[in-house]
């Protein structure tokens, strides 16, 4: 929204039905600090509000973030309809442990980047690959204690809560779904959060935390996004194999590594394929004034978000050639024409 309208454009913003309050009390803010009406517009609705977007002649360029598959069929029909489109997806964010980390810090920023916000953001950690088992043995004996502690409940009790409620039961339920699923395929649970119960909130969307060890690629909980406080845990041998993780999956928007060592940190950093990187940064989110954007089935179109990249999506080049005679007019006087 900040750069679509610095560069001049009106805009619609089209919230998810989940979750519209924070899009409508922006707008409000907007209007009383004196936006004219009409520069930002909020359109509540589903796929049928979606498609009219998509299909409206006078919308030039189209921003979408959330799940893969609908920001597939967006930038398909956006780009058929012939507008610029820029669509972020899902993501499964890996975070290598070298055995030279700090592992207390590791772990520390394991929990915040794959806990916090009952891990519903795109940017969460959801995959930790420990290279070696002495590495693995050392990282899940400090991360069990402090999963245990997390504290779950309502977000007014303020700072006594870690996370809070997942948006929907339909998302609770898939979550759930998908750790039985883990279960089942034979990967380690090594905290179990399917029982958690909160007090006064039976019927909330409350998920207590899980942790999963001994994670492989062929399982559910490896492949798909959980987007829920779910951290599987995949024991790599070798750098190389660590390494291959993140770069042989379908998702690329973010990944870190953890290590004292600059070769391997500038090694990882050169190679990887994947948009946002951190180094000893669980969640390598950059500043506004750099672009945010992830590779692979994460991010469709050339353009990414913030920074350069959204001047220039929501800008368009215009090159004007022109020549003028030059010469003085009877009488001495010089004429020259002059363009904005």
């Amino acid at each position: 929204m900040g750069p679509a309208l610095s560069c001049g454009n009106a805009f619609i913003l089209k919230p998810s039905e989940r979750d519209p309050s924070v899009p409508l009390m922006l707008a409000e803010l907007m209007k009383e600090a004196g936006l004219p009406d009409g520069i930002l517009q909020v359109v509540n609705g589903d796929k049928e509000a979606v498609d009219a977007i998509l299909d409206n002649g006078t919308v030039q360029a189209i921003g979408f973030v959330g799940s893969t598959p609908i920001a597939q069929y967006i930038y398909g029909r956006g780009c058929t309809n012939g507008k610029r489109v820029q669509c972020f997806g899902g993501a499964k964010n890996h975070m290598i442990i070298m055995p030279d980390a700090d592992m207390d810090q590791a772990a520390d920023a394991l929990v915040g980047a794959g806990y916090g916000a009952a891990g519903e953001r795109c940017m969460a950690i959801s995959v930790a690959v420990p290279v070696g088992d002495k590495t693995a043995d050392a990282l899940i004996e400090r991360l069990i204690p402090r999963i245990e502690k997390l504290k779950v409940g309502p977000y007014t009790a303020g700072n006594d809560v870690d996370y809070g409620p997942v948006v929907t039961a339909a998302a609770k339920a898939n979550i759930l779904r998908l750790v039985e699923t883990g279960v089942q395929q034979g990967a380690k649970l090594v905290v179990d959060g399917r029982d958690f119960k909160l007090q006064g909130y039976e019927n909330g969307y409350f998920v207590g935390p899980h942790l999963f060890d001994n994670v492989t690629r062929d399982m559910d909980i490896y492949k798909k996004e959980i987007f829920g406080p779910v951290l599987s845990t995949v024991r790599a041998k070798t750098y190389e194999e660590a390494i291959g993780y993140a770069m042989d999956h379908e998702y690329g928007n973010g990944t870190a590594i953890f290590t004292r060592d600059g070769d391997t940190a500038r090694d990882f950093a050169a190679r990887i394929n994947i948009g946002m990187v951190g180094i000893n940064v669980p969640i390598p989110v950059p500043l506004a004034y750099h672009t945010f954007g992830g590779w692979k089935k994460s991010g469709f179109g050339d353009l990414n978000q913030h920074g350069p990249d959204a001047f220039r999506f929501y800008t368009r080049t215009k090159t004007v050639t022109s020549r003028w005679p030059s010469g003085l007019k009877e009488g001495g006087e010089f004429h020259f024409k002059a363009m904005d």
